[in-house]
């Protein structure tokens, strides 16, 4: 009887609390992929909205905190006419610093809200200033530059892979399409 005592004590210990991830450690990395909608929801009688793409790597610091770099391809329109619309696309490099706002005590759960530079090149109508109507646009393809703001939360689906949502305003100067842009979306991570 005492064996069997014994042996459900150890079995209540060893079972009886969780063992806690090992998530976003210093000195750990993470890739991410980005998906965004951008100026609204497309829906197909949408003119002016847009779509983006990115990819980053981060770096975990301590209590959380992030340094990350990336870059991303961002594609919005700007109506013209009764239907037609022009596109305008920006290719930017990003660095940032992304804050641990808050998480839960399993490290399931993260929030996080991050600053960024940016800078890169944004193109409007691919280049092509004369339009089928024989209007020109007066916009020229620039070097843009500017900066962004996050907010982002991630769910661990495993130790290693968690999937997040993420609201971004960013703003670019140096262009003659506008200076801000709101976009949300999805990411992907894989930490390493």
């Amino acid at each position: 009887m005492k064996k069997i005592l014994i042996i459900f004590a150890a079995m209540l210990s060893l079972f009886g609390g969780r063992a806690m991830a090992q998530r976003c450690l210093p000195g750990m990395s993470a890739v991410e992929i980005k998906a965004d909608m951008a100026d609204g929801f497309y829906t197909g009688n949408s003119r002016n909205c847009g779509y983006s793409f990115g990819v980053f790597y981060s770096v975990y610091k301590g209590g959380a905190n992030t340094w990350s770099f990336g870059g991303e391809y961002l594609q919005t329109y700007k109506p013209y006419g009764a239907k037609g619309r022009i596109p305008v696309a920006q290719f930017t490099g990003e660095v940032g610093y992304n804050l641990h706002l808050l998480s839960d005590y399993s490290q399931t759960f993260h929030l996080y809200g991050g600053v960024s530079a940016l800078g890169g090149y944004e193109t409007v109508n691919w280049g092509k200033q004369l339009l089928p109507d024989g209007s020109i646009i007066q916009a020229e393809d620039a070097f843009i530059y500017g900066g962004a703001v996050t907010l982002s939360a991630d769910i661990y689906l495993s130790d290693h892979v968690a999937l997040g949502a993420h609201i971004k305003e960013r703003f670019v100067f140096g262009n003659d399409t506008g200076h801000f842009l709101f976009a949300y979306g999805l990411h992907l991570k894989y930490q390493f």
